[in-house]
Order: structure tokens, then C-alpha cells, then sequence
């Protein structure tokens, strides 16, 4: 398998990546959200639920996926190395969050239904998102979403700022971002067909009839798919499926979306001469700013005394 030494995630983002960051910072409300922001309102509380409730990978707890995990931690070059955990749930899915302490977390499901090199895809995966530094953005989105549920419009408008545009932003982002982690598990694995078959297996695998699923049939179906842009009208109900149009706004792209974008990438020039040496190397700069000064946190014990508030009407009304 190939390394990069000193790689910046500059050398593989995707440019859909960096264009729908760029319009997320410039919606209304994201400063906001990024100056109320403070890392242990989510991540410290994920770290001790995951250290409580799930199994920490090492040379002694699945060695195999520890092993598969340190070296495309070398490959990609990622420094300090994060943590990685498996969660006891069927669902076959992975993530990655934490910017103080960035972690991987795959799902039990997932581990069954691969097979190491599949595996290996889905690390590397998880791996370019705490590369480019999508982490604390994604923690940001969801914090964010969860405070303007509970407090609509007592935390300082932000109910009505993210009932708008900037959920619509966040989701965009989230979707275009995958697409950089992509690139990332293809410079690891230097092959794209695992990739597509791991693809195959999140949009319907199934272990128990998995010979009867045939890779050339998926890629097959994902060009039926991008045919369907020939029919404008088809364009709006995508665009409504992505944006909450069946009840709830979609975080990844399709997986037939995502074949398309990287076999594209798989046989273009940036991808061959980053494979031969030729990328841009890292600055250690972060990907987005949180302001910590004591603005935020006067703004935090505000949003702090509102919550106490609520609690207190709560109480009241339950004793009337």
C-alpha cells in the first residue's frame, strides 16, 4: 500500500468540498453558531459514552482492524494518531468526530459484513474526514441543530437563524465532504473496486446472500442513475430528497453519486501525480476557527442561565 508523507489534505479535497464550505461560512448565523460553540458541550460527552459503552481497538481488542487502522493512520500521515472504537450496533455504518481528541467509531454490523480489505476502505475513509479537519464542523452542525431544539428561540435567535439557510449549508457540506474522504480511502487502498464494493454493501448488502450481488451490475446501475439528470425534472426530486423532502435531510451522498465522482477522480492527472510524489504538503493549518475568547464565554453562560430558566418554568408548571 502506498504512504504520503507530509500530505496535506490541500493535495486531495474535493473542490465541491471546499466551495460548500466557503458558502456555509458566508450563510447568516454560522458565526454565530461558531462563536457559541465549545468543544466539551458534544465531544467530552461522546468520549466518555464511547469509553463506557463500547470496545477501544488495540494490539489486544481486534488487532486485526488495530493493525489495518495504524497503517493507513502512516499512510495518510495523521498526527497525533486518534482513537477507534467499535459500537455494539447491527446497523453497518462508521463515523469519525472529536477535535481535541478526533475518534473513529464503526458499527459491529459493519465489521461483519466486510472483509479486510473492504474494512481497510471504511478506516481510510473516516480517516481523510479527521485529515481534513471535517470533524469539528460536523460536531458544530450537530450541536447547533440539537441547541435550537431545545431552546428555539431564547438561545439568542438561534431556532430561527438554523431553520433556514443554514441547515440547507450544513447538509450541502456534510454531502459534498464525503467526497474528499473518498479520495482519501483511494490514495490508501490505490485500487477504486474495493471502495465500489464496500459502496455496494452500505446501499444493500447483505452477508448471508452476498454471492448473488455482482459489482459490474452496481456500476451498471450507477450510470443508470447519472442518466436521469438528462430529465430536469428528475434534477428537483433528487435535490428534494437530498433536503429533507421524505422527512429528513440526507448526510451522504448516494452511494451510486459517490462511484461517479470517484472514477472520475481514479483515472485523472491529480490523482497520478499525487501517487508519485507530487502533492502539496501540509502547513498544519485547522479548517475552521472557534472563537474562545471571553465573548464566547459570556455568550455560553448566557445560553447557560436561558437553560436553567426553561428548567425552572418546567418546574412550575408541573406543580400548577
Amino acid at each position: 500500500m502506498p504512504s504520503y508523507p507530509g500530505i496535506s489534505s490541500e493535495a486531495f479535497r474535493h473542490p465541491l468540498d471546499k466551495q460548500a464550505e466557503q458558502t456555509l461560512r458566508s450563510v447568516p448565523g454560522f458565526d454565530l453558531v461558531a462563536t457559541s460553540f465549545m468543544e466539551y458541550l458534544y465531544e467530552r460527552p461522546q468520549q466518555i459514552s464511547l469509553m463506557g459503552n463500547s470496545i477501544k481497538v488495540g494490539p489486544r481488542q481486534y488487532s486485526t482492524l488495530y493493525g489495518i487502522f495504524r497503517e493507513a493512520v502512516y499512510d495518510l500521515d495523521i498526527s497525533p494518531e486518534p482513537l477507534i472504537y467499535v459500537s455494539q450496533n447491527p446497523i453497518a455504518n462508521a463515523y469519525s468526530l472529536g477535535k481535541q481528541q478526533p475518534y473513529i467509531v464503526l458499527n459491529a454490523g459493519l465489521l461483519d459484513l466486510s472483509d479486510e480489505i473492504e474494512l481497510r476502505t471504511v478506516v481510510a475513509h473516516e480517516l481523510g474526514h479527521i485529515k481534513c479537519e471535517h470533524s469539528l464542523l460536523i460536531q458544530m452542525g450537530i450541536w447547533a441543530m440539537g441547541a435550537a431544539s431545545l431552546l428555539g428561540e431564547l438561545t439568542l435567535g438561534l431556532g430561527n437563524i438554523i431553520s433556514t439557510g443554514l441547515i440547507f449549508a450544513f447538509y450541502e457540506w456534510r454531502r459534498k465532504a464525503e467526497l474528499s474522504a473518498d479520495r482519501a480511502a483511494l490514495l490508501v487502498i490505490d485500487d477504486p473496486e474495493p471502495i465500489f464494493r464496500m459502496m455496494m454493501k452500505m446501499a444493500g448488502g447483505s452477508h448471508k446472500y452476498a454471492h448473488e450481488c455482482h459489482l459490474d451490475e452496481f456500476l451498471k446501475q450507477a450510470e443508470k442513475y447519472r442518466e436521469l439528470d438528462e430529465d430536469d425534472l428528475n434534477q428537483v426530486y433528487k435535490f428534494l430528497i437530498y433536503n429533507g423532502g421524505n422527512g429528513v435531510f440526507l448526510s451522504h451522498p448516494f452511494p451510486v453519486d459517490r462511484v461517479h465522482y470517484l472514477q472520475n477522480w481514479a483515472t485523472s492527472r491529480e490523482y497520478q501525480d499525487i501517487r508519485q510524489g507530487n502533492y502539496k504538503r501540509s502547513e498544519k493549518s485547522g479548517s475552521v476557527e472557534v472563537d474562545t475568547n471571553s465573548e464566547a464565554e459570556n455568550l455560553r453562560r448566557q445560553i447557560e442561565q436561558l437553560q436553567q430558566e426553561i428548567e425552572n418554568l418546567k418546574s412550575q408548571d408541573n406543580q400548577a
